[in-house]
This record gives C-alpha cells, structure tokens and sequence, in this order.
C-alpha cells in the first residue's frame, strides 16, 4: 500500500506546484478519515413542511428546524435545535428499523452512538456547532450515511 505522504508529494511533483501546507494535509486525512466505506449516501430533500421528529408539529419559532434525506427506500427526519451554543438532534428514520440498529450522530471530533427506537426515533444532545453527518447501522445492511450539513448557533 502507497504511503499518504509519498502519494501526496508525488501529485504534487506531476502537477508541478509547490509544496502543500502542511496543515492543508493535515485536514485532508483528517477528512478522508471521517469517510464510512460501502455506505450509501442519503440525500438532502424537501420536507415540505412536515412534521418535526419530536412534536408532530411544523417547524417552531424555538429556534428548531427540519431536515429531511432520502435515498431508496429510506427517509431521515432530522429536527435540529441550537441553544445555548450546543446543537441537540431528534431523528426519525422511515421506514421503521426493526431490530439492533444504531445511528452514529457525527461531527469531526465526537460521535454518539445511539439505539434506533421501535418505531425509528433517536436523540443526541449536547453536540457543537459546525458540521454534522448521520450514520444508519442496520444488521445485514450497508450503512447509510447522510450527507454532511453545517449548522450554526
């Protein structure tokens, strides 16, 4: 196996440009690192003002909003809140899990593993802002992963 600094100094010698900082390949293994293989991808979609994952509600004034990926077969409701400078996720996945799957809430430094209810829901608070990504673990399935998302305070 190429080894990443060999392979990255030789692009750089064919592309004929100076050094890469290193700080600038410090965030790209860092990036590649985050990466979930076989997994597929979710991607954004209009909710359509549905339901939020916690109340059954529109999105609200509280600060909160709704997210919504797709890909065949799978629907992710994310509803978003930020207070007090942390961001807090209840999700809901259609169709309902079954048993043994987990979700992965993910952000570039902390991921919390959570059990998926029954009937598709999960929760993690306490997480910080910046960018956020969820991973769907289900026994005898690839993985799916949502498409990473910033959110601010």
């Amino acid at each position: 196996m190429i080894n990443d600094e060999y392979f990255l100094a030789a692009l750089r010698l064919a592309a004929g440009m100076d050094p890469m900082p290193g700080h600038v390949s410090a965030a790209a293994r860092d990036i590649y690192g985050l990466r979930v293989p076989q997994a597929v991808t979710a991607n954004p979609a209009d909710h359509g003002g549905g339901r939020a994952a916690r109340s059954g509600a529109p999105d609200r004034d509280d600060g909160s909003h709704l997210v919504r990926f797709v890909t065949d077969g799978l629907t992710f409701d994310l509803e978003v809140t930020v207070g007090d400078g942390l961001i807090d996720v209840a999700g809901q996945i259609f169709p309902d899990p079954g048993e043994g799957a987990v979700i992965d809430v993910r952000t570039p430094h902390l991921t919390l593993t959570r059990q998926v209810t029954q009937n598709g829901r999960f929760a993690a608070t306490g997480l910080p802002p910046g960018w956020l990504s969820v991973v769907y673990h289900r026994p005898g399935h690839a993985p799916v992963q949502t498409r990473w998302v910033r959110i601010r305070p």
